[in-house]
């Protein structure tokens, strides 16, 4: 964990996405600019594109063109978020994070949601894949969406400060969505962001989530705002061991 950071400021977009994959990309870059002082910024599952089986190579070529627009506009900021793009043998949901204009992390969905027939067309990424990352002294961690169920993947991640999660997550389900991802805050004691789509068909619940469980979400609101305080995260892991 950071020596010299005591907190940091983190904005989680909770945006529908539009059927024009533009006007996301537009409304993405603006938010950016709009949110510049948040250090790390996290955005919806497929946002720019969502699941658009009928079109996924229209997708996965705009996704790729919007990611080099994105490396260009992302400094100081982390950006976390997912795109449709395309592999050697398929296409696949990737996760990027994005900061001082590289990618500096990259994670492809290694569970896929068969209910939404994501297998039907996605490739799956590796699950040993999904393990800590860090940036300046921090420690992430990425669990997309439906990765969040699996506990042998909480296990894999133990150890970060901070869990990010970019969610398409369903309505129906939205209850499970909430129970999770305290859940995992508490059980591994570090902050837990979830961006979720606003789509009227999906969940919302975003949220910033600390180790304690103490919980900021707002379903009406298209931006969470709040703060990761790493004095809490070293509260509870001093006072809490978990050997």
């Amino acid at each position: 964990m950071s020596k010299i950071r005591k907190t940091m400021e983190v904005a989680l977009l909770q945006l529908p996405s539009a059927t024009r994959y533009q006007s996301n990309l537009d409304q993405l870059l603006r938010l950016l600019k709009e949110e510049r002082d948040r250090a790390i910024i996290v955005v919806p599952e497929v946002y720019l594109t969502a699941y658009d089986y009928a079109h996924l190579t229209t997708a996965a070529k705009f996704s790729a063109k919007a990611l080099k627009i994105l490396k260009k506009e992302v400094g100081e900021q982390i950006v976390v978020m997912t795109l449709i793009l395309e592999s050697e043998t398929g296409f696949v949901n990737q996760a990027v994070v994005i900061h001082q204009h590289k990618i500096v992390h990259r994670q492809n969905k290694a569970k896929l949601f068969k209910l939404g027939d994501e297998d039907l067309y996605l490739e799956a990424g590796k699950p040993k894949k999904i393990k800590p990352f860090e940036i300046e002294g921090v420690k992430y961690a990425m669990l997309i969406c439906f990765e969040l169920r699996f506990k042998e993947l909480w296990r894999q991640i133990e150890g970060a400060d901070i869990v990010l999660v970019p969610a398409r997550w369903g309505l129906p389900r939205k209850g499970h969505l909430e129970i999770l991802s305290t859940a995992l805050a508490v059980m591994n004691q570090c902050y837990v962001l979830l961006a979720n789509s606003a789509d009227s068909d999906m969940a919302r619940a975003s949220a910033i989530i600390s180790p304690t469980g103490e919980v900021v979400r707002d379903d009406t609101q298209a931006i969470i705002r709040g703060r990761v305080d790493f004095r809490e995260i070293k509260k509870m892991r001093r006072y809490i061991v978990m050997d």
